[in-house]
């Protein structure tokens, strides 16, 4: 695989991860939905990565601030300081003491905003990859 394909394997995914995110919120499953969304924020953000490093290879982290300061991109600041608080979807989703926490904020209206929100970074991340 060449870089062109490693950076098309990393948007494809999110695209599926980002679909399942949808599903998972119209079936009412929010926290899941959030956890997905985050899943699907990082694996664009490591297509900038491969886009903007030399490696094909972006590093096996989930933290998304990091990975975002790995590249050249330029995002809106507000966007930005939105990367901090999706990146602790994935801890949220992961461990059962932090889900049982997370669960009673994770409410639709919740969800919805914060899903709004990644769908506005998603937009930004998947047109400055062309």
């Amino acid at each position: 695989m060449d870089k062109v394909d490693i950076i098309h394997y990393w948007a494809e995914s999110s695209n599926q991860d980002w679909d399942a995110a949808q599903s998972l919120f119209t079936s009412g499953h929010y926290m899941h939905a959030l956890f997905f969304s985050h899943l699907s924020t990082e694996k664009l953000l490591k297509a900038h990565w491969v886009k903007d490093n030399e490696e094909d290879f972006p590093p096996r982290v989930h933290n998304l601030d990091y990975l975002y300061n790995q590249t050249k991109l330029d995002l809106d600041t507000t966007l930005v300081q939105e990367l901090s608080i999706i990146t602790s979807w994935n801890i949220e989703g992961r461990y059962q003491d932090y889900r049982d926490r997370f669960y009673t904020v994770c409410t639709k209206e919740y969800a919805k905003t914060k899903m709004n929100i990644v769908n506005e970074i998603r937009s930004c991340l998947i047109g400055k990859l062309q």
